[in-house]
């Protein structure tokens, strides 16, 4: 039971947006951080105290935390694609060391962070477990071997004695999905016709399983441990199927071979480059897709008590919402280019 307010970080993002209505169908007492600029409109009509301020700003921080025993820390820039991977390292590590020092010196009572399971190590037999430690620093690409730099991070002051918990999110699909994220901007790209074939494959959970699992982290995960949240992973082609035959759209979803898709990634940054412009359909992405395969989540099962839904389901749920927003606005959805914070 926690003495103080729920403080949930990065409020305003896919994640910590469904964090905040889980918590607040709890009946909690709620404060939310985000930065001025930061869309809130997905959980407006809730009720929590609202502080402003940014993790690389310590005294906006101190204010935040202050008076709160439970932080949920769903802050990350998830900007992969950035040819200079200095402005992630500011926000994904720099702003978390201030956050994790502020925590430590307030003694907070639970931190539930979120991390990646691109951070997991792969397995020989195809199936990674929390057991097994990131191994593929050659493949990686500098994204990812930032968030392993945060994770790493944070189960450091851990082993200090805060009291925090690590969830490793597969990508993410469901409702609400405003901005949207990166891979919620390929379904809408899906929708349209614009990105009928695709090769590789995704790990995927519900966003509202996923808003679940760092609830239950909070109540029942072990103090230093990082639990992977998945549902199973789909290829590309599966998860295109499942959300062009739910949202009732005429267009074909292909298979492409894997030299075609590369030259078309590579092509795709070479023009950006040429225009000045970065861009998400990259061969670093492509390359992702190939390189993470299967997952164990036993562990948030028998340990969380976690019990997510199909992810299928999910994956219609966002596609249908999809639908609905293109058409009511007929100017296309854009992926998010800002901070989930």
């Amino acid at each position: 039971m926690t003495t103080g307010k729920t403080l949930v970080m990065g409020a305003s993002g896919f994640l910590g947006s469904h964090v905040v209505r889980a918590l607040a169908d709890e009946g909690r007492d709620l404060r939310i951080f985000t930065r001025a600029s930061s869309n809130i409109s997905a959980i407006e009509h809730l009720e929590f105290e609202h502080a402003i301020g940014d993790v690389c700003d310590p005294a906006s921080l101190r204010k935040a935390m202050q008076g709160c025993s439970t932080i949920y820390y769903c802050v990350v820039d998830t900007r992969a694609w950035l040819k200079d991977p200095a402005p992630l390292r500011v926000t994904n590590v720099a702003g978390l060391r201030n956050v994790l020092d502020i925590a430590m010196e307030l003694e907070v009572e639970s931190f539930v962070y979120t991390s990646t399971i691109m951070t997991i190590g792969l397995n020989d037999s195809g199936v990674a477990s929390e057991k097994d430690e990131f191994n593929w620093h050659d493949q990686a690409s500098e994204y990812v071997k930032v968030r392993v730099e945060a994770e790493n991070l944070f189960l450091d002051y851990c082993k200090r004695g805060l009291p925090g918990v690590a969830c490793n999110v597969a990508m993410t699909y469901g409702k609400e999905d405003r901005e949207p994220t990166p891979h919620g901007w390929m379904i809408t790209m899906v929708l349209r016709g614009l990105l009928p074939a695709w090769a590789g494959t995704f790990s995927s959970v519900g966003i509202s399983d996923a808003a679940d699992a760092l609830l239950l982290a909070e109540k029942h995960g072990r103090h230093g441990e990082r639990y992977i949240i998945t549902d199973r992973t789909l290829t590309l082609k599966e998860l295109w199927s499942i959300a062009v035959k739910a949202a009732g759209t005429p267009f074909p979803v292909y298979s492409m071979p894997m030299w075609l898709m590369y030259l078309g990634c590579w092509l795709s940054e070479r023009g950006s480059w040429l225009l000045g412009r970065e861009t998400e359909v990259s061969v670093t992405s492509l390359r992702l897709t190939c390189i993470v395969k299967g997952f164990d989540n036993s562990k948030a099962r028998k340990e969380l008590h976690w019990n997510p839904r199909p992810v299928e389901e999910s994956i219609a749920e966002a596609a249908c919402w999809f639908r609905d927003q293109q058409r009511a606005s007929k100017s296309a959805l854009r992926p998010n280019e800002t901070l989930q914070s």
